[in-house]
């Protein structure tokens, strides 16, 4: 099977001209559909509905307990659902048992059997379907190539570091050539450098293959780099689902903005503003006028929301900003230098921390900030978000 071009679709985690699920007429890959799950009592999945497209990398992300394993495990057969149905390819596969569903698991301990070398580890699926001798050595040394181990086909898994054993899982995995991959915490058993490799890798594999994998992770970066969409889950329940700037940038919630990357909130409360001008705010607890671009109409005046802030987005400076709309005053709290990138928490003068960096984009600066200084953070009206829920 001849690899898709690669110009086709750019390496990365953002790739503008793939986009299936804004194209009118198409068929979702994958869908679930008023999906439940109870485990006696407990509503591990709450009437969800959700669609995937064919070729997409896409990732469930959300805390421990939310219910993204449980969503991919109904997938792959391994649980039963409550209510609703599954369809794969439009057909409802709530009576197909695991291993008749054109998808593949890959488990994040790899599962590979001590007693088999990697060669034999990636056949296995294989010699088990009935696939000539001829046929397999061939599928097994395409797949060992994809992951970059041909030179380590004659070890057993105890002779393999853990990303290389990783590796063998997913060849395994593939080596089927299944309509959907699932992924189970693919990496949380890697370091963190070794980690963050393997997702570009992962990437350029994905694109290789142009099979659709579905992600289960609850690591923020891992998420937004690697995915074309990301659905971000709480009590059973898709909160948001969207590319990863959208979610970043946009966040549907308070929930979203707070799990997916850092984040400041200030409670206000609405003056006025809107149609077309910036919406007028008051601070709760300090009374600061803020100034705020939104393109939300709904707000009305006297209604209780709040503003979020990337602390990148904000300005940390010992002159109070000649003009700016949004400025706080408070102190250096505590400093975090993390190489690229300085941390400052700011303890505003109504107790409330900010937290705020600022890019080392050179070695030497103007005398860096010193701790307990007085300090005003800023931001731009269109640096922020409203959120009301």
């Amino acid at each position: 099977m001849a690899a898709p071009e690669k110009s086709s679709r750019a390496v990365g985690a953002v790739r503008q001209s793939f986009a299936p699920w804004n194209e009118p007429g198409k068929s979702p890959l994958i869908r679930f559909e008023k999906v439940s799950k109870r485990f006696g009592d407990t509503l591990a999945i709450d009437d969800l509905t959700l669609d995937i497209f064919e070729g997409e990398f896409f990732c469930l992300l959300g805390p421990s307990g939310c219910g993204k394993s449980t969503l991919m495990r109904m997938l792959a057969g391994f649980e039963q659902l409550t209510n609703g149905r599954v369809l794969l390819a439009g057909e409802d596969i709530a009576g197909v048992p695991p291993y008749r569903r054109p998808v593949n698991m890959m488990f994040q301990s790899y599962a590979l059997f001590p007693h088999m070398n990697v060669e034999k580890n990636v056949a296995y699926g294989l010699v088990q379907e009935g696939m000539r001798r001829d046929e397999i050595r061939a599928r097994v040394a395409e797949m060992l190539k994809l992951v970059q181990m041909e030179s380590f086909a004659a070890r057993r898994p105890d002779q393999l570091s853990g990303g290389q054993r990783q590796r063998v899982a997913l060849a395994r995995a593939l080596a089927k050539r299944p309509k959907v991959l699932l992924l189970d915490e693919p990496l949380g058993a890697l370091d963190k450098k070794l980690r963050e490799e393997t997702q570009f890798e992962l990437m350029d594999i994905q694109i290789k293959l142009g099979t659709t994998f579905l992600v289960v992770t609850h690591d923020q970066e891992e998420a937004m780099t690697m995915a074309d969409r990301i659905a971000v889950m709480d009590h059973g329940r898709v909160v948001q689902v969207a590319t990863p700037g959208v979610i970043y940038e946009q966040p549907a919630s308070r929930f979203v903005a707070e799990f997916v990357g850092d984040v400041n909130i200030v409670e206000t409360v609405v003056e006025g503003g809107g149609s077309g001008s910036p919406w007028a705010l008051c601070a709760k607890n300090d009374g600061a006028a803020l100034s705020v671009d939104d393109p939300d109409e709904t707000l009305e005046r006297g209604d209780a929301v709040v503003v979020a802030v990337r602390p990148e987005k904000m300005r940390v400076s010992r002159e109070r900003p000649e003009g700016e709309a949004n400025v706080l005053a408070g102190e250096i709290w505590d400093i975090g230098y993390l190489g690229d990138w300085t941390v400052y928490r700011v303890r505003l003068d109504d107790g409330a921390i900010m937290r705020v960096t600022r890019a080392n984009a050179t070695r030497f600066t103007e005398r860096p900030l010193d701790w307990e200084e007085r300090v005003f953070v800023s931001f731009a009206p269109d640096a922020a978000v409203i959120l009301t829920k």
